[in-house]
């Protein structure tokens, strides 16, 4: 229940024109494996957030600093770099890193990408996860 109302609010404020894409994340996100996934888009960057829900609830934002076209127009490959937390027991507060590619078809509002992103918790426990993975599904507005 409580991810479609996130999904609905998501897709009300991507409707205003406030994001450019809202999808699905699958893979590893903080505290569980699928996740609400938008991107909003400002000129020379991007914020790329997550939220998802299971025993309490994770939130990554990271801001892609270089979001760049490969050959052609539909490949594009991104680097950035965020926070994440988890608000849930027990809490936990990190920095993520993120490297990606992504698929944007032409006559299609769809986006397909993959990611990896090496994080560093930083409160509960000191640890580095450097496997964490996803693929991204996401509607292009």
């Amino acid at each position: 229940m409580k991810l479609r109302l996130v999904f609905i609010l998501l897709m009300l404020l991507a409707s205003l024109g406030m994001a450019q894409e809202v999808g699905v994340r699958f893979g590893d996100i903080v505290g569980n494996n699928v996740a609400v996934d938008a991107v909003f888009g400002f000129k020379g960057h991007r914020t790329h957030a997550d939220v998802s829900f299971g025993d309490g609830v994770g939130i990554e934002a990271l801001s892609d600093f270089i979001v760049k076209p490969l050959e052609g127009e539909a490949f594009y490959y991104y680097i950035g770099a965020g926070v994440f937390t988890w608000l849930g027991d027990p809490f936990r507060l990190g920095v993520v890193g993120e490297l990606g590619l992504e698929y944007r078809f032409n006559n299609v509002p769809i986006a397909l990408g993959l990611d990896w992103r090496p994080s560093f918790r930083i409160i509960d426990d000191t640890d580095f996860f450097f496997d964490r993975f996803g693929f991204n599904v996401r509607w292009v507005f």
